[in-house]
């Protein structure tokens, strides 16, 4: 029995995914950064699960397309990067005494590195899409969080200096 997967492109299908992996990551970055005000918010929390996203794409892209047809196993060599630039990464997170810095170049030098890998492995629209959307999550997110931050910081001020005690 044939079902509504079949009739979609399986491109489209890989945008989705990527797509909600960015925004489920910057969903729990987003509670990050208002509630908790950790460093590390919507965009650093999106641009991970977008990075993780993409390389569980591209391996199961090169699972069924390369494997038994080459004397190697490319996945090792696609793993082998990602810890390369793990390290590379980890170099650019600088902490200040309570404050994180560079956390958001991090996952955005992490995502590149996908799409460094996903051209190699020739999904050319996957890694052109993941530009988008990384991009949009740079630039576009960076004003969402920022209003969300002002409105919850509004909020919460207002909130504190009610004074609620009997007199």
């Amino acid at each position: 029995m044939q079902n509504a997967v079949q009739f979609i492109d399986p491109t489209a299908i890989i945008f989705a995914k990527l797509l909600l992996a960015m925004f489920l990551g910057g969903v729990i970055g987003t509670e990050r950064a208002v509630l908790a005000r950790q460093a590390a918010g919507t965009r650093t929390f999106g641009l991970v699960a977008l990075g993780a996203c993409l390389f569980i794409v591209i391996a199961n892209y090169v699972d069924t397309a390369y494997i038994g047809l080459l004397t190697f196993d490319p996945l090792r060599v696609a793993a082998a990067i990602i810890m390369g630039v793990g390290f590379l990464a980890g170099g650019l997170i600088i902490f200040k005494g309570d404050a994180v810095h560079g956390t958001t170049t991090a996952a955005g030098l992490w995502i590149v590195t996908g799409l460094g890998m996903a051209v190699g492995f020739g999904l050319y629209a996957v890694a052109v899409f993941t530009t988008v959307i990384t991009l949009i999550m740079f630039t576009g997110m960076w004003y969402v969080e920022n209003r969300f931050k002002h409105w919850f910081e509004g909020h919460m001020d207002s909130t504190a200096h009610t004074d609620t005690s009997p007199k």
